[in-house]
């Protein structure tokens, strides 16, 4: 078959976005899980909608990544691949007939009337092709189904028109916040498109990569929402029946993760979601609430995503100076302590105490506070010795003279 920049296995593009831009800078030698016409195939395709974003660099071959700038950017670039779906030469026939046939929403018209009518378009053209009731059927249900046209039913007949338009304008400054940070924004994009404006947000840190991943979280929201478990699928292969419980979005680096009742380890488990191949829903869950209220006493002592139930609480806390004219620390520390608490120990020192399931989450946002930080204890020994063994080799490597370690 020749090649089309259409596409129509999503699931493909998506592993090469991911190791173009996540994983990224490998060259065509370092991805061994497909065949290298299909690496130079669906490179190509990515080429065709992100070519302004795609850069190259040379050590011993050439590896290729895509660099985004967030600050010159106005909309998300990863939607693209959304809007080149493939399709049939039929398909798309069909699509415009239907449309045209039902050109705005007075037009009602039932199955057969819009049977004909497309046979009187088939037959002004020579090209021969045909559509069969079941064909128009199952065409018809999909975009009422998808919400593109309505029915209503008189007596035993069914009549389907146009759904009647909504004025978006109202909402486009919503719209355009919307398709830019949250889950499955790629529902706003398409709706802007509808209105041809400009994006009126731009922002200084975009974690845009959840974009790659619309489809597997829109599977895990429908999930939440029946209150069904499912089975997913890892990069690996590897199969997991589960209870998705809540997703979580990091907003330090836009990583996703979902946490979920894992019906294998018979507790909550946390799975990163470009980690997820697939998504097949299963049964309903009638233990759904039992787990979501079991999720909200674990969140308490989580500070990133890692939740190891099983296993005791970690204590950590640390001593930081604040002196009187510096508020704004003192501030920031509450903006940021989440479920800690903070004790005023004088009037330039102030303790913050936390536990937590894993010590190691909370370490890059101690590493905000060196400078300050006058006194420091963890419960995991291991970690905190690792710590202060950092901090003294970073002394070292700027020939700082540092107090002793406390």
């Amino acid at each position: 078959m020749g090649y089309s920049e259409l596409i129509k296995h999503f699931d493909r593009i998506r592993n090469y976005m991911h190791e173009f831009y996540i994983y990224g800078f490998k060259d065509r030698n370092q991805i061994t899980h497909k065949s290298k016409r299909s690496y130079d195939n669906e490179k190509r395709r990515l080429e065709s909608y992100l070519k302004d974003f795609m850069s190259f660099q040379y050590t011993t071959s050439k590896t290729v990544f895509l660099s985004i700038d967030s600050r010159q950017m106005t909309y998300n670039p990863l939607y693209k691949a959304f809007e080149a779906k493939s399709f049939t030469h039929k398909d798309i026939t069909l699509h415009f007939y239907i449309l045209d046939i039902l050109y705005d929403d007075s037009q009602s018209l039932t199955f057969q009337e819009i049977l004909n009518k497309v046979d009187e378009y088939l037959a002004l053209f020579p090209q021969t092709m045909h559509f069969d009731e079941s064909t128009l059927r199952k065409k018809l249900k999909e975009y009422v189904n998808l919400g593109i046209l309505t029915t209503t039913h008189l007596g035993k007949q069914v009549y389907y028109q146009r759904t009647k338009p909504t004025d978006l304008s109202s909402y486009q400054y919503a719209l355009s916040y919307y398709s830019e940070i949250f889950p499955l924004g790629v529902i706003g994009h398409y709706m802007l498109n509808q209105l041809q404006s400009p994006q009126y947000f731009s922002f200084k840190h975009h974690y845009i990569s959840r974009a790659i991943d619309s489809e597997i979280m829109a599977k895990i929201f429908d999930a939440m929402k029946q209150k069904k478990s499912i089975y997913l699928i890892h990069h690996h292969n590897q199969s997991y029946h589960i209870v998705p419980l809540r997703l979580y979005i990091s907003s330090q680096n836009g990583r996703c993760h979902l946490l979920a009742y894992s019906y294998r380890y018979k507790q909550i488990k946390t799975f990163r979601i470009d980690h997820i191949k697939d998504i097949k829903l299963s049964e309903d869950c009638d233990c759904f609430d039992d787990y979501r209220t079991r999720l909200k006493q674990i969140e308490k002592h989580i500070w990133s995503v890692q939740c190891h139930e099983k296993q005791p609480l970690e204590h950590v806390s640390m001593t930081i100076q604040i002196l009187p004219h510096e508020q704004y620390v003192l501030q920031r520390l509450q903006r940021e302590k989440r479920h800690g608490t903070i004790t005023q120990i004088n009037d330039t020192s102030y303790e913050f105490s936390i536990d937590i399931y894993d010590t190691y989450e909370i370490l890059p946002w101690i590493r905000t506070f060196i400078g300050r930080i006058l006194k420091l204890n963890f419960s995991n020994r291991t970690i905190e010795n690792q710590f202060k063994e950092d901090i003294k080799k970073m002394y070292e490597l700027y020939q700082i003279k540092g107090s002793d370690e406390s």
